[in-house]
């Protein structure tokens, strides 16, 4: 019977190695939506992707959302809303979340809100990198190691630094054009599998 690739319901899909995991089937939190194939590599324990996920409370309500075939390696935090304090008043106190006389603070005002986090597909998140609340990732991209992303990422760049800026187009526009339309992440496993050579290749025009 021929093979379409490893089981995306698996916890960890390279035998005898348990520190590398498709991350959608460890996660508990449903406000952290992760697509298939996406894996998490941790040098001590997979388990502890959604304790680098700060400051993500349930009242805050904002999401972590996660594409396909994405690769976050170890120590890689998202810093949620709940860590937005006032910028724009004369002290970034939270004075309200003590209460005792203080819990009128906040009268009338609100916290920063970025809304969610969205990490496209096919994305490539290097160690110990950082990225802020509302920031979207696109489809291709790839952040180098030790990054602070507190900017949207356009589709197949290359970022990094603190902040992290640009440092190159993977592709020329036409290519990056044609790559979002093709979505190759969204076909069939089947399709995949046939094509898995011509994706670790460079010629678009193999595809299909």
């Amino acid at each position: 019977m021929p093979q379409n690739g490893p089981d995306k319901n698996t916890i960890y899909p390279l035998a005898g190695y348990d520190r590398l995991c498709f991350l959608k089937n460890i996660i508990t939190n449903p406000n952290i939506l992760v697509g298939d194939y996406t894996y998490y590599d941790d040098f001590e324990d997979v388990h502890n992707f959604e304790k680098n996920v700060k400051y993500h409370f349930d009242f805050t309500g904002d999401k972590l959302i996660i594409g396909k075939f994405c690769m976050i390696a170890s120590d890689v935090k998202f810093i949620m809303n709940g860590a937005n304090h006032l910028t724009d008043a004369l002290s970034t106190y939270p004075f309200a979340i003590f209460g005792s006389g203080w819990e009128k603070a906040m009268e009338g005002r609100q916290y920063p809100y970025k809304g969610d986090m969205v990490i496209g597909n096919d994305v490539w998140i290097g160690y110990n990198s950082t990225l802020m609340a509302g920031i979207t990732v696109g489809d291709g991209a790839i952040i180098a190691a030790n990054s602070t992303v507190t900017k949207d990422v356009e589709p197949y760049s290359v970022i990094g630094g603190n902040p992290a800026k640009l440092i190159r187009k993977r592709f020329d526009d036409d290519k990056i054009a044609k790559l979002l339309e093709l979505k190759w992440w969204d076909w069939d496993i089947k399709k995949i599998t046939a094509n898995v050579n011509n994706l670790a290749g460079n010629d678009i025009t193999s595809l299909g």
